[in-house]
């Protein structure tokens, strides 16, 4: 693990020091929160989950300084009183359930979800005249440091939390955010934002989430912004060719979301996520955490292999077997970590 001595350090930095450099270099500034957050139960299934659950498609709209903006917003909550523990998801799809939310086992474990579809903030291509992006950028046009796709869809968490903060039903200090992928890294961005969010969940985000850029073996700051340069702000597109020039590294997102948890999950087969760096990337935000007097990323002296679960400390992570997913055993995971703290 000696590449983890030759990263840029956080320690010596304040938390709105570092969030002001990712968000500069990588991230882009986000829209301001907003001042109003009203909601409007559009459907209510009270028989969902063989009458467990309610399930309610909602209307959150929100207003800014930039105008108003409304978008809906999918709420499962089991029939079990109050104090209940609940996710923040952003998902790929609208469905419920979903290949990537099995919304049943999530209610039978004692948990509400709050689900957001992605494109249903903005769609997931170059257009920023699309849905919010053209609410905050009425031309289409962004300056170097605005914020790409990846902070639209962060904001619409932390605008859906402002909302789970008004149900009485939620324990208000147990809220999380989750996210595969691309919404991994969106999570780890919301998380960082938010410090009202008990955990943010990063499942498989890889390169420009949990994975750090340098010495990658799978994908690369040039391959994201060739492909995706719209996700981030233009100034990211800076590092393409250098990466060693970068002041920061992914580990620092993941410290940027102290003091509240963090979670890193890792896919061993895949490989563009690149676990190793995954993980060092805990391994490294580990001193931060304890800076702050938290116990921060408890792990043995050796890389992970499959079935590993590291639950001891405020920086969680896993590994499992298979590919790029996310599934039941990422959610079980997910729940136990935060089960272990009642």
């Amino acid at each position: 693990m000696e590449m983890i001595n030759n990263l840029p350090d956080p320690v010596n930095f304040r938390k709105d020091e570092i969030i002001t450099m990712l968000l500069k270099e990588e991230y882009g500034f986000l829209p301001a929160r907003p001042y109003s957050v009203t909601a409007t139960v559009e459907q209510n299934d009270n028989n969902f989950a063989a009458g467990k659950a309610s399930l309610k498609k909602i209307s959150l709209c929100c207003k800014g300084e930039w105008g108003e903006f409304t978008f809906p917003v999918y709420y499962a909550a089991p029939k079990i009183g109050t104090s209940i523990p609940c996710f923040i998801h952003l998902n790929f799809r609208d469905l419920i359930p979903d290949k990537y939310q099995p919304t049943e086992e999530i209610i039978d474990n004692g948990y509400a979800i709050l689900t957001v579809y992605y494109q249903d903030i903005t769609a997931d291509n170059d257009d920023f005249t699309d849905k919010f992006a053209g609410v905050v950028y009425p031309d289409g046009v962004r300056e170097n440091d605005d914020c790409g796709k990846i902070g639209l869809w962060a904001w619409s968490a932390m605008a859906v939390m402002d909302y789970a903060l008004t149900l009485p039903e939620l324990d208000h200090k147990k809220i999380s955010v989750a996210g595969h992928s691309r919404l991994g890294k969106t999570a780890l961005l919301a998380g960082a934002l938010d410090k009202r969010f008990y955990c943010a969940f990063s499942n498989d985000s890889g390169c420009s989430g949990a994975a750090l850029a340098r010495e990658t073996t799978g994908e690369t700051i040039k391959n994201i912004c060739t492909t995706f340069p719209y996700w981030f702000c233009e100034n990211y597109k800076k590092y393409q060719e250098n990466v060693e020039s970068l002041p920061f590294d992914q580990h620092w997102l993941i410290a940027a979301n102290a003091p509240h948890k963090v979670y890193v999950a890792s896919a061993a087969e895949d490989g563009w996520a690149c676990p190793k760096n995954e993980y060092l990337a805990c391994v490294a935000a580990d001193g931060y955490y304890k800076k702050l007097g938290k116990e921060g990323f408890v792990h043995p002296d050796r890389l992970p292999t499959v079935g590993d679960r590291f639950h001891e400390g405020d920086i969680g992570y896993h590994m499992r077997s298979g590919t790029h997913f996310f599934g039941r055993e990422d959610w079980h995971n997910y729940i136990s970590y935060i089960n272990q703290d009642d």
